[in-house]
């Protein structure tokens, strides 16, 4: 057998449908309530909710990790999970050891880009449509994982500096998303560079309209609370990950190098 000899394998992430933005920005969204939840309602500080979180997705990981294809359930709580971790960061950052939001914002756009950086250095290839190894794999989660701080201290920034407010902030990423989406689909941006952007910007979009629902009147929201917020998110991400069970959307077949395979399996 030759190193060229491919095989045909599943990839671990899923492909990139109106269903799979749709679920992220769910996601998100109940990233951000969920947060506040824990960490105010329930009384349990920053510092504690990082670490209850933080292992919570430590075990979603492994059982994502443990899949050798795309399956939805260990795929979105893992996002789920991720997106409250991501936003954790960045708060302790700022609320724990006031790091300004601007400096937060550098700081994960440079970890961000060093990720990406050692990623094609070690693959050659940043496409999310070749995840098919352990390593890739988790240089596709650490990534994840920066565009979710990123999200937060960006919007956190554009939010509290400008003042916006929640309704004007989620419309203000909202253009940004659709004139890269222009961008993409008639311009002929980069397909790599214009998913990675847009799944940078749909932190904030979704956090800002988690915000606008969930807090009070006087701060410019419709008053539901994190619970009821959170609640009806996570029912409609539910829904739609057992939708895609059943129908196995999102799963992608991919041609791999048998020993590529098998030295990063």
């Amino acid at each position: 057998m030759t190193a060229s000899t491919a095989a045909v394998v599943y990839n671990r992430v899923p492909r990139v449908t109106a269903d799979f933005w749709l679920i992220k920005l769910m996601a998100v969204t109940m990233g951000e309530t969920a947060a506040d939840y824990l960490n105010v309602q329930m009384g349990l500080g920053l510092t504690a909710t990082s670490l209850l979180m933080s292992a919570v997705l430590a075990v979603a990981l492994v059982w994502q990790f443990a899949q050798k294809r795309y399956v939805p359930a260990a795929y979105w709580l893992s996002v789920v999970l991720i997106s409250i971790v991501g936003t954790l960061i960045t708060d302790n950052l700022v609320d724990n050891f006031q790091v300004p939001l601007l400096a937060t914002t550098i700081a994960f756009s440079i970890a961000l880009a060093l990720t990406f950086l050692l990623w094609f250095r070690a693959e050659g290839t940043l496409s999310i449509h070749s995840i098919f190894t352990g390593r890739r794999e988790a240089f596709y989660w650490l990534a994840i994982l920066f565009t979710f701080a990123l999200g937060t201290a960006a919007g956190d920034l554009v939010a509290e500096k400008f003042a916006l407010g929640y309704l004007a902030t989620g419309v203000l990423f909202g253009m940004i998303i659709l004139s890269l989406s222009f961008g993409y689909f008639a311009l002929g941006l980069d397909p790599i560079l214009a998913f990675w952007l847009v799944y940078i910007l749909t932190r904030p979009l979704g956090a800002s309209f988690g915000d606008l629902m969930s807090q009070p009147a006087q701060y410019g929201g419709f008053g539901l609370g994190t619970i009821v917020t959170s609640a009806i998110f996570l029912a409609a991400i539910v829904a739609i990950v057992i939708f895609m069970s059943l129908r196995h959307e999102g799963e992608e077949l991919v041609e791999a190098d048998r020993n590529l395979g098998a030295r990063g399996a």
